[in-house]
């Protein structure tokens, strides 16, 4: 359910950018009890149980976030989660929150192929460019993909820039049969 995360990401990313939470720590704190729950199956039980009462959940809750040095906003998003039985939900919620937040920072994710690791002045040369081209500041994730000869391969959302060249003869085979 898509729309159930997406609802929670974006009223989260609300109260961080009213209260001028710093969004790095809120994520973290998510991503903390995030991983608690997948690390700790009594506690993923106890707190999707709907026979033990909220008010013993969000005790258990509390103690974890007192111990982990969670921000309170952060442990009220989890105790509404509990109420409303949402708890499973979390992983996506915490994805679709950072997609919320890069989105309202200006930040675009772009995954970029070459078929040989990159320098650090050509990644910075290529950052720069798929910034002027998306009017954003770009977090980029590098992958090599020896199948494409040469060149690199932008992916920012769903907008592919193919520089390859195993794209370019793709291109040119294209025009020929055409």
């Amino acid at each position: 359910m898509a729309s159930v995360a997406s609802t929670y990401a974006r009223a989260f990313a609300d109260v961080v950018f009213s209260a001028h939470l710093d969004a790095s720590r809120a994520v973290g704190g998510l991503r903390e009890i995030a991983r608690l729950l997948s690390e700790n199956v009594l506690l993923r039980r106890v707190w999707e149980n709907p026979a033990i009462p909220a008010d013993q959940k969000r005790n258990l809750l509390d103690a974890v976030v007192q111990r982990e040095g969670i921000d309170k906003p952060v442990r009220n998003l989890v105790a509404v989660l509990i109420d409303h039985h949402r708890v499973p939900f979390l992983p996506r919620i915490i994805e679709q929150l950072e997609k919320e937040l890069d989105a309202r920072l200006g930040f675009a994710e772009a995954q970029i192929s070459s078929v040989r690791e990159l320098a650090d002045a050509e990644k910075r040369a290529l950052e720069a460019q798929v910034a002027k081209a998306t009017g954003k500041k770009v977090r980029a994730q590098y992958a090599l993909d020896s199948s494409l000869l040469g060149g690199a391969v932008v992916r920012v959302g769903s907008t592919i820039y193919d520089g390859s060249v195993k794209g370019q003869l793709e291109k040119i085979r294209e025009a020929i049969t055409s």
